[in-house]
């Protein structure tokens, strides 16, 4: 099955064109660095969001998606259908490259 993720599991609305979801957790070093890589991407990719979710205050959310450590990037298209996923800290242009399955 697919996995979609429609605003009221993220807590935010979706991008126009894609959302970058970002797991995280308080303490996660990198997690900092991915934030500003993807804020950066989705500044300058047009319709292109980015939520952020504490990992900690959503447990129910991280065992449904099997997201076993932070930062975990999804990468969901228009409908909120996950395209792609990685785990670690990514670099921009992989995220640039992940989109283009999504838009």
């Amino acid at each position: 099955m697919t996995e979609v993720l429609g605003p009221e599991a993220l807590g935010a609305p979706l991008g126009e064109r894609a959302t970058l979801v970002q797991f995280s957790t308080a303490f996660c070093q990198p997690c900092r660095a991915t934030r500003g890589t993807l804020a950066e991407v989705a500044a300058m990719v047009p319709g292109v969001g980015h939520v952020e979710i504490d990992a900690e205050e959503r447990l129910e959310l991280v065992r449904a998606l099997g997201v076993t450590r932070t930062p975990t990037v999804l990468v969901l298209d228009a409908t909120g259908r996950v395209v792609r996923r990685a785990a670690g800290q990514p670099r921009t242009a992989d995220v640039i490259a992940a989109l283009g399955r999504a838009l």
